[in-house]
This record gives C-alpha cells, structure tokens and sequence, in this order.
C-alpha cells in the first residue's frame, strides 16, 4: 500500500471511529471526506499510517499483541509529534496527553492502528 493509500485508510477509519464512538452530532471538521481534507492533514495521516506500519514490520507482527489501549496510544503519540511538526503552537487539543483525551477519540485511534495491522495481514 502506497503511503497516499495508507493515509487514505488513516482518514477513512478515523471517519468511521468518529461516526461510532463520537457522543452525539461531531463537528463537521471530525468527518471531512479525503477530498476535503486540507493538505497538512493528508501528510500527517500519511506520516502517522507509515509510523504504525513500520511499528508491526520491525515486531514481526507481535505488536499485534499490544492491548487496544496500548494500540491507541501509539496512534495518539505518533499524530501528536505530526502536529507539532506542523504547527508552532497547535491548539492544546491537538497535542492531549492520552489520559486528556476523550474516549471517542481513544476508541477511534485503537481503530486506526487495527485497520492498518489489517490491512497489512
């Protein structure tokens, strides 16, 4: 899968986690189709697929052994350094420490690092 691909999936199963785990209406911005999504989130989505994909290849796949949580904060960790490679002063919810961060997005990251562990598989 091409890191455009990987991105693409990053994107679509983040979509999908919101519509799943987000308490009510998400904010529009939560669920922009790829289309739409500006270009520094495409490389950040990019960035964090090649991180967690290159995560199970030098584990030999045994980091499918992590717990979800495990798994979600990985995924949380690794967007938290693309934000601040992307902005000088991201807003402080993008750059939440796991325990910080709400439980829809935690569910919605433990999916991420499940759907490319998948689509690796």
């Amino acid at each position: 899968m091409s890191e455009n691909e990987g991105a693409r999936l990053f994107r679509e199963t983040w979509i999908a986690g919101v519509h799943r785990h987000f308490p009510g209406e998400p904010k529009a911005g939560y669920v922009t189709p790829w289309e739409d999504t500006p270009g520094w989130e495409r490389a950040a989505a990019g960035s964090v697929y090649e991180q967690v994909r290159h995560f199970l290849e030098l584990s030999d796949g045994h980091a499918s052994r992590l717990s979800r949580e495990q798994k979600g904060r990985f995924v949380a960790t690794c967007w938290t350094a693309q934000m601040y490679k992307h902005f000088t002063d991201p807003k402080p919810g993008y750059v939440a420490d796991w325990a910080e961060l709400p439980v829809w997005q935690r569910e919605t990251d433990a999916d991420i690092f499940e759907a490319i562990e998948k689509s690796l598989g």
